[in-house]
């Protein structure tokens, strides 16, 4: 009974155990979670199906995308490559250009007597074929370039790596392996297309390159002619001229291939310059309807237009003639490279015109030399236009020179005789053309024939050309003259210009160009043009070194030219802003002001010239602090006074103690300033004289302006009186004198004070105020008068000595 109850006491410990720890664990598992976790827990779950998701979509769109780019640029290469190549006018002119280049090299080889004009000739045929080609391989090249960077386009597509990812979604992937399908289809299409373009320009820049080789070789070729035949020119082709020389006895075979050279080269040349003829015949046109619209409107608006006539004789009497020398004159530079006999067509041309304006207005005998100047100039162009060396041109250049010489010497007798009406320095330049046709002469008769032709041809061009010059400059004078009567009624800028300075000016500058004009033809006739313009090339661009810094005579020049030009801009500028103060008599305050302002523009447009021009002569920048620290050791060794000089003028600019107009009183000197100068300033004193004040005296000394606020000026009498008078009727009466003017200011009044009483005076002290310091003296003067009149009226005695 006990053990029964010992084994059912055991069992009940055991179960309650296994119940007590199931319960515990049922407990553990059954305990509710925070809000909190749950919350998150839910959060991160769905933050993982969408970037899950997200990362999907962009993957994918991100491919689609760069398809659809693709497809896009091969669309637009295939539109651009559709509308074809422009190179049409290259294929089809590159096989006349490339016989023609042949043609050219066979008549250099063949031609062995021809002349330096032919040589040039065809010189100039190869220039022009240069300057083609350079156009058209400037073209190819932009073509090709667009062609190479297609095909790198077109090759990155081959080769990018990222569009060999494929979707893992089955309906995306479909989509997209369609999609580069069709890209891959346009992709062979546009590189086939491309590649063919790409060979086809590639073969016809070879093609365009070989023709330029040809064409620089064959100059080179001309060159080396030129360089020989030069050399012969020199020792001579022919023996003295009693020895005969029977290779260049073809006369009708030079005849013969001038007139075809030249008609080819003259319709070759009208046919291809259509856009500058047009240009010239437009000059011609404007220059003509503003001579006669001006005149026109002299003719109705001026009251004597017989006085203008009178000065513009010219432009007004012959307008064609003057216009057609103007243009003849300019119009040739229009052109690039233009065929001599086209040169000669326009030379000729003004020289007829030069005839027209001579005529009427000089001696008969300038006109009979220019008339004979003019045949010789035409028959020595007739003789310039050949191609081939002959017996006959050498005797006719002989008898030119022999004639010109003739003419000259009786003209030069007659000039001498009766000097007067002539142009000026006749006489000099008909010596010089004299010697010069001597020396051809002689160099003919010698056998060098070229040499004499070339000089001969010359001195009678040039000789036209200076004629011509002086009366373009004329001419153009005339024109200004006339277009300020036109406007001399109207208020524009041009009615404030003086004329006569301009004039001066003007014709200075035109005189200049026409000497530099002039010295150019000299070199053209003298077939010298190219190699000088080489010469001064090579000269001005080869580079030199000094100190370790590289410099060279063009970027000099440059600088000299910037200089020189920001210099006269300033000038310009500061006569067109100061010029109504110029012309008016009334110096207001703000006229003042903008006077003594020009000071500053002339500093501020110099400093801009200077930087510019060092700037366009490719000077360093940096290199400027050793000329700073070369200009610091020169100021401080002597050129103190010049920058303080310098400096003040700038103070004076800026701060304005004084003014143009300013009535100034310094180191005993009074006077009006007329200048405000960069280093100094003029004062124009009362006796006519003018002088020079250091801009650094003007900051340093004492000054009296008496015009700086105001141009009121007080003036201070001490009139005596003898003694024993009546004070008080003296100084009403003086009172009464002074008040009752006009040419005496109200505000503030005169004043009348005793000054002192002496045994034989009363002297008294009267002042009053004048509106103008200019008219003080005046104004002094006249009220001494009055106060004399009025004493020796009412009898009041003046002291005794």
């Amino acid at each position: 009974m006990c053990k029964l109850a010992k084994v059912i006491v055991l069992i009940i410990l055991v179960l309650t155990t296994f119940s007590a720890q199931e319960s515990f664990a049922q407990a553990k598992r059954k305990k509710p979670k925070s809000l909190r976790d749950s919350a998150r827990k839910s959060m991160h779950s769905r933050d993982s199906v969408f970037q899950a998701i997200s990362k999907n979509d962009t993957s994918i769109n991100s491919l689609l995308q760069q398809v659809e780019q693709y497809t896009t640029t091969f669309n637009q290469i295939n539109n651009s490559l559709a509308e074809g190549l422009d190179t049409v006018e290259v294929s089809q002119q590159l096989p006349v250009l490339v016989k023609r280049i042949s043609k050219i090299q066979t008549l250099a080889n063949t031609k062995k007597s021809g002349t330096l004009r032919y040589l040039f000739v065809l010189r100039d045929y190869l220039d022009h074929m240069q300057d083609q080609m350079d156009g058209w391989q400037s073209d190819l090249d932009d073509i090709n370039t667009k062609l190479v960077q297609n095909q790198h386009d077109i090759l990155r597509f081959a080769k990018d790596s990222v569009l060999k990812i494929v979707p893992t979604d089955s309906v995306l992937k479909s989509t997209f392996l369609a999609q580069l399908k069709a890209v891959k289809v346009l992709w062979r299409k546009t590189d086939s297309i491309n590649r063919s373009n790409l060979f086809k320009i590639n073969l016809l820049q070879n093609k365009v390159t070989i023709a330029y080789s040809n064409v620089l070789d064959g100059t080179d070729q001309i060159d080396s002619k030129i360089k020989r035949f030069a050399i012969r020119a020199t020792t001579g082709e022919f023996g003295y001229l009693w020895e005969r020389n029977d290779q260049y006895n073809d006369l009708n075979s030079a005849l013969n291939g001038t007139v075809r050279l030249n008609s080819i080269q003259l319709k070759f040349f009208t046919s291809n310059e259509t856009v500058t003829h047009l240009a010239a015949l437009t000059f011609l046109v404007l220059i003509l309807s503003w001579i006669m619209y001006n005149r026109a409107k002299i003719s109705g608006q001026t009251e004597n237009p017989d006085t203008i006539q009178d000065h513009t004789n010219y432009i007004y009497t012959k307008p064609i003639a003057s216009s057609l020398l103007i243009v003849t004159a300019i119009v040739p530079y229009f052109y690039d490279h233009p065929p001599v006999i086209f040169l000669e067509i326009f030379f000729l041309t003004s020289l007829i015109s030069v005839l027209v304006l001579v005529k009427k207005s000089f001696p008969r005998s300038l006109f009979n030399f220019l008339h004979q100047l003019f045949w010789l100039a035409f028959i020595y162009s007739l003789s310039n236009l050949l191609i081939q060396i002959t017996n006959a041109d050498r005797y006719l250049i002989l008898l030119l020179s022999v004639v010109s010489i003739v003419i000259a010497i009786l003209f030069y007798k007659k000039v001498k005789k009766e000097p007067d009406g002539h142009l000026r320095y006749t006489l000099p330049a008909l010596r010089i053309f004299i010697v010069i046709q001597l020396v051809s002469f002689l160099l003919n008769v010698t056998g060098r024939f070229s040499l004499a032709k070339i000089i001969g041809v010359t001195a009678v061009f040039n000789l036209s050309m200076l004629v011509s010059l002086y009366f373009i400059i004329l001419i153009i004078i005339q024109g200004i003259f006339l277009q300020f009567h036109t406007k001399k009624a109207e208020n524009t800028f041009i009615s404030w210009i003086d004329y006569a300075i301009l004039q001066k000016k003007f014709r200075s500058t035109l005189t200049g160009f026409a000497t530099l004009l002039w010295i150019f033809f000299l070199f053209q006739n003298l077939n010298v043009d190219d190699w000088m313009r080489d010469y001064l090339t090579d000269v001005l661009n080869q580079s030199r070194t000094i100190g370790g810094a590289s410099f060279n005579f063009g970027g000099f020049v440059i600088f000299i030219i910037v200089i020189w030009l920001s210099t006269l801009l300033s000038k310009v500028i500061s006569y067109f802003y100061d010029i109504s103060a110029q012309h008016s008599t009334d110096l207001s305050a703000l006229k003042k002001k903008n006077r003594a302002s020009t000071l500053l523009i002339r500093i501020g447009v110099l400093t801009i010239g200077f930087l510019l021009a060092v700037a366009a002569s490719g000077f360093p920048i940096d290199k400027l602090t050793i000329i700073f620290s070369a200009f610091g050791v020169g100021i401080g060794f002597g050129l103190q006074n010049i920058v303080n000089n310098l400096v003040s003028g700038m103070i004076l600019a800026f701060e304005k103690p004084v003014q143009i107009g300013d009535i100034i009183e310094v180191d005993n000197r009074t006077g009006t300033i007329k200048e405000i100068g960069i280093r100094s300033s003029k004062l124009a004193t009362g006796d006519g004289s003018e002088v020079i004040i250091p801009n650094g005296d003007l900051i340093s000394h004492h000054v009296v302006n008496w015009t700086l606020s105001n141009t009121n000026r007080r003036v201070e009498l001490f009139i005596s009186v003898a003694y024993g008078s009546e004070i008080e009727k003296v100084k009403k009466l003086l009172n009464d004198l002074l008040c009752n003017r006009e040419d005496i200011m109200k505000t503030p009044g005169p004043s009348v004070l005793l000054n002192g009483v002496t045994d034989k005076s009363v002297d008294f002290r009267v002042s009053f105020w004048a509106a103008d310091i200019s008219t003080s003296q005046e104004l002094k003067s006249r009220v001494l008068t009055d106060i004399y009149i009025a004493f020796n009226k009412e009898g009041i005695k003046m002291p005794t000595a």
